[in-house]
């Protein structure tokens, strides 16, 4: 032992003499920086984690409920008048919702091949399939993986806006996540197909098939589903009903067979068979029309929502929509139109007018056609769409307002009316077929005689015409020549009453508009509401009107003359 233990004595002391006699210590300048940098970037993804957390919280804390009453329910527009009354709901009667075990497997596997082929498959948000969409787009190639699943799209069609923000896109995510949680892929799918926008006034899968194809759905064909399985990404692109759609719409139901086909719902066979098939085969004409009230006015009212918020279905986004109606003003003007109040020349002429606040331009009333030819729904309105000439009402607006604006004009200014012939030669004429030499501008207006304004128009520059008219609301849809000076060109009663209301309102232009605001079912606002603008000096809206006033007190508009009101026109 005692050997043992020298000998491990002696090893020891070995291995001591071997060792140096102080260690040497590497240099820890590079250990430190990485272990900074490390330890950096590891604090700066704490901080970025924490911060987007706390982002996230921020951008949900205000985020609508999901209520079940919005989701079972379809949601129509309400329109009120200019004092906050529920004149319609609009887009109640244009939906017949269906239950899963009511939607045939065909639609639901079109649908699914085309908006949404891993429905089954995700969680509310497929990150993987809008992964795949983004190399499907940079390959040039189409396929029904989207930004959005059938999930987000109930959630957005249902409770929010379609304003495109990032809070409003975490919203959705977030709700997405919540629906799945709270309902059934079966319920979802329901929630989608009853409520989707197919064009043709039709709002649900249901509703679709009997607008196009008077068919039930369980009747429809393989061809037919595929058409309406396409609709959803443009329905007014490829609604078939509309001639300048059939290639769009044959195209893009082709497009949904080869998803169909992609996802191994349907053969290579029944694809080509279906491909054959016209995409207009077994369409039915489109023909409805509804029962509202004030047909003309709800016409334009729609019409201008629908411009103004492209991405909305007024029918069936649960929209609030506050509108400038004076339903007092409205029955008046029906009436006007269509009772004894006028004595019309016959049956067969027509009339149209717009009653506006000159101040906001808030349109109170319009009258659009008499007996068979009055206003319908979504139909030709007169007073917005009025494809005619504008006649004199033009002369103040293109001759004798840009006359006193640019060439300092007085109202008693001269202007020759003597014969006068077009650049092209051909002769001008007066109404009444004579000339009576100098006359002043406020009388040429006072008896509309055409060869004055003309020479006004001419005056001031054709071009300088143009432009004062326009910035007055007037459009053109071809250029302006001579003849435009006493109203060749096109103008509908609310683009000449919105120019005449400037004169009126000191020389300022507001635009007419039929809304003043649109809340959302999340309680958002969007505002119509429109701001005046400068387009003219007040002196010469004042001499306008006033010249305006001797038209209607001693010129030819002295029929429309009230001796108890100021009239100008």
């Amino acid at each position: 032992m005692s050997e043992n233990y020298r000998s491990r004595e002696e090893r020891r002391q070995v291995r001591k003499k071997k060792q140096p006699a102080s260690k040497k210590t590497k240099p820890k300048g590079k250990t430190s920086f990485f272990r900074k940098f490390l330890i950096s970037c590891l604090l700066l993804g704490i901080v970025g984690l924490v911060a987007g957390v706390a982002t996230f919280f921020v951008m949900i804390k205000d985020a609508p409920k999901l209520e079940k009453s919005k989701l079972v329910n379809p949601l129509s527009s309400k329109i009120y008048d200019k004092d906050g009354n529920l004149v319609y709901e609009y887009g109640k009667e244009k939906r017949t919702n269906v239950t899963h075990d009511q939607i045939p497997k065909l639609v639901e596997n079109a649908f699914l091949a085309t908006e949404d082929a891993r429905f089954y498959e995700h969680s509310g948000v497929d990150f993987k399939g809008t992964a795949r969409a983004v190399l499907v787009s940079l390959k040039g190639d189409y396929g029904s993986q989207g930004g959005s699943t059938i999930t987000q799209q109930v959630i957005k069609n249902y409770f929010l806006s379609m304003e495109k923000t990032s809070k409003r896109k975490v919203q959705e995510i977030y709700l997405a996540y919540k629906l799945e949680h709270q309902y059934s892929k079966h319920e979802i799918l329901e929630m989608y197909l009853n409520k989707i926008n197919l064009g043709n006034r039709s709002y649900g899968i249901a509703t679709a098939a009997q607008n196009y194809y008077g068919k039930e759905l369980k009747d429809l064909t393989l061809p037919e589903v595929a058409m309406l399985a396409g609709l959803p990404k443009a329905p007014n692109n490829y609604n078939p009903t509309k001639e300048q759609n059939i290639q769009k719409a044959t195209e893009r139901r082709n497009v949904v067979l080869e998803l169909m086909n992609r996802h191994g719902y349907i053969t290579k066979k029944e694809v080509e068979e279906a491909s054959k098939v016209p995409v207009t085969e077994g369409i039915k004409e489109a023909t409805e029309q509804q029962e509202m009230p004030y047909p003309a006015f709800m016409d334009a009212v729609v019409k201008e929502a629908e411009k103004e918020l492209p991405d909305v279905n007024i029918g069936s986004d649960g929209l609030e929509i506050y509108t400038t109606l004076d339903p007092k003003a409205q029955d008046f003007a029906d009436k006007l139109l269509n009772e004894n109040i006028i004595n019309y020349p016959n049956e067969e002429f027509q009339g149209a007018f717009t009653f506006l606040d000159t101040k906001t331009g808030e349109v109170r009333a319009i009258g659009s056609g008499r007996g068979e030819n009055k206003a319908v729904f979504k139909g030709h309105n007169m007073a917005i769409e009025l494809n005619r000439s504008a006649g004199s009402t033009m002369k103040p607006i293109f001759d004798y307002a840009p006359a006193i604006e640019y060439l300092k004009w007085a109202t008693y200014h001269q202007i020759d009316d003597s014969p006068f012939k077009y650049s092209t030669g051909q002769e001008v004429r007066n109404a009444d077929r004579k000339h009576l030499g100098p006359i002043t501008m406020r009388d040429a207006l006072k008896t509309s005689r055409n060869i004055p304004a003309i020479k006004t128009a001419k005056e001031v520059g054709i071009n300088k015409s143009k432009a004062f008219s326009e910035k007055l609301g007037i459009t053109f849809n071809i250029a302006p020549t001579e003849s435009t000076a006493i109203g060749t060109n096109e103008a509908s009663p609310t683009e000449i009453a919105g120019a005449y209301a400037a004169f009126g309102n000191d020389g300022k232009y507001t635009k007419p508009h039929f809304v003043k605001k649109v809340v959302y079912p999340d309680g958002k606002l969007k505002s119509f509401e429109q701001k005046p603008k400068r387009v003219m000096k007040d002196s010469t809206a004042y001499m306008i009107t006033d010249m305006l006033r001797t038209f209607v007190s001693s010129g030819l508009g002295t029929t429309a003359n009230i001796r108890s009101l100021d009239i100008a026109g």
